[in-house]
């Protein structure tokens, strides 16, 4: 059970979540949420039990230092208050944390508690997937959800993916059954260029996280970042010939089609792909 800290009355409270692990292709959804604690400093208020949820051959605990003693640190999924004062027009509650080895059911049902004992009207879920996407083009985010009246207030798609999911999903629709709003927000990573950071898709879900949840978020250093890593895909990619083609031909096809990738139902078909292929099948130039 989680333990929630004293919390003051929040003003119309929003949840945005991430987690490290299968849905976070490149680092890019971790990554968001990582800039938005690096952002706006929140106060952790709770954090679930680790011994309830984690394997830890799988997510081992670490030795920190703390002054001259070390200590066991034990990583888990945290919850975070970003007040309104810092954040503007309403507070921000960030989950950050890696995805769980078992009792996603449980771990799911405890996050939704939490949030509707802090009265939080909206969850926005975040997650990256590999995908043919072209590195030098705007990088496609997908939103949607399963409430009619969502999809209409917000300007989001209805997915039609039928296929294994990760905590994400299993969030979410927790989230929709329990009757709040609930939005997964996705983006597409390049997959020859799938090795983390992604800072362009970091950059492109922060852009649509921002007119979601309608909260300036300020980039920061990402821009230069993006700037950087799209440069040194294009280098890498010039030494190879048979890459420059491949990068050439998705380049036309989202040219010629308009981003076709960037609808709910063909980052479903991207993603159907790639839980059959278990990862990128092209070549990954960064690795």
């Amino acid at each position: 059970m989680i333990e929630l800290m004293d919390v003051p009355p929040l003003h119309d409270p929003v949840m945005v979540v991430a987690f490290e692990g299968w849905n976070d292709a490149g680092d890019a959804a971790s990554g968001a949420l990582g800039h938005l604690v690096d952002l706006w400093d929140p106060r952790p208020i709770a954090a679930l039990d680790p011994e309830d949820y984690y394997d830890f051959q799988v997510t081992r605990p670490r030795m920190v230092a703390e002054g001259v003693r070390r200590r066991v640190q034990w990583r888990t999924t945290r919850v975070l208050h970003a007040p309104v004062q810092r954040v503007g027009r309403r507070d921000v509650i960030l989950v950050q944390g890696i995805e769980p080895s078992f009792r996603w059911r449980r771990f799911s049902t405890e996050i939704v508690e939490l949030a509707e004992d802090l009265g939080v009207g909206a969850v926005v879920t975040l997650g990256a997937l590999m995908a043919d996407v072209a590195h030098t083009r705007e990088i496609p985010v997908t939103a949607t959800s399963e409430n009619e009246a969502t999809i209409h207030r917000y300007d989001l798609e209805r997915s039609t993916y039928e296929g294994p999911t990760g905590i994400t999903g299993v969030l979410a629709d927790a989230v929709d059954q329990a009757g709040l709003t609930s939005i997964s927000c996705w983006v597409a990573v390049p997959h020859y260029a799938g090795v983390a950071p992604s800072p362009k898709a970091t950059l492109a879900l922060l852009a649509r996280v921002e007119s979601l949840i309608e909260v300036p978020i300020e980039a920061g250093a990402l821009p230069e970042a993006a700037r950087e890593w799209e440069a040194t895909i294009d280098e890498i990619a010039a030494d190879d010939d048979e890459v420059t083609e491949y990068v050439q031909a998705l380049e036309e096809a989202q040219d010629t089609a308009g981003l076709p990738q960037a609808s709910g139902d063909a980052i479903a078909r991207e993603f159907e792909a790639y839980l059959r292929d278990q990862g990128p099948g092209g070549k990954d130039l960064t690795g």
